[in-house]
């Protein structure tokens, strides 16, 4: 989705759990920028429930029946106009977190984030700013701080592709700095930081920033 509609930002909620749900709709609909515009008990009733919708943002819970979250967010992420996915779950084990953020998922967070964290990071996913728990970066970083060598050999080739000035900037997307800072540090106008961005995203096949500090930290760098 390259930008949301006017209005309130829609928001579809898919979790098992209904007073979850519950919890969800009312932290979110305190909020007069966003709107609940309906809620799914599945991956399966999730998918549906997008398509019909339309919405600009889901939250996805991951464990569920019929269809698990990641499996239903590579559905969605798959279809034309696709909404940001959020992922909002209690498991933040390392191989969770890779797996969810590799599904193309705009963010990952825990059940436990105060409600005013969760309405801010609706809002920066709706922006197209990847999202994390701090719990979830810090289990990130210690991943990526030891990638296994295979991991790694695939990323530094992968990185390979990218010109000097592309791979700076993916460096730079992998630390974490918005398209200001980099373009501060590396001297370059914020439209050409972007066009970098972009450009890697397209040799590299990943649809956002976060997958790309994932292969940068995959690749070490």
């Amino acid at each position: 989705m390259d930008d949301v509609t006017a209005g309130p930002l829609r928001i579809v909620i898919v979790d098992d759990d209904p007073l979850v749900r519950a919890g969800l709709a009312m932290i979110l609909g305190g909020d007069p920028a966003l709107q609940v515009i309906a809620e799914a008990v599945d991956g399966a009733d999730g998918v549906e429930t997008v398509a019909r919708e339309k919405p600009d943002v889901v939250l996805m819970d991951i464990r569920m029946p019929v269809k698990d979250g990641l499996a239903a967010t590579e559905e969605i992420l798959a279809t034309p106009d696709a909404p940001r996915v959020v992922l909002l779950t209690t498991f933040d084990a390392d191989d969770m977190v890779l797996r969810g953020l590799r599904t193309g998922a705009a963010g990952y967070l825990l059940k436990d984030t105060p409600p005013q964290q969760i309405v801010d990071a609706v809002k920066a996913a709706a922006s197209g700013t990847p999202v994390l728990s701090p719990r979830v970066a810090a289990t990130l970083i210690a991943t990526a701080t030891a990638p296994e060598r295979a991991r790694e050999d695939e990323a530094r080739a992968r990185l390979a592709d990218l010109t000097d000035r592309e791979r700076e900037v993916a460096q730079a997307v992998g630390r974490g700095m918005s398209n200001a800072e980099i373009a501060a540090e590396l001297f370059m106008s914020i439209a050409t930081v972007k066009a970098h961005v972009g450009r890697a995203l397209s040799k590299l096949q990943l649809e956002n920033r976060v997958q790309l500090a994932l292969v940068v930290h995959d690749a070490g760098d």
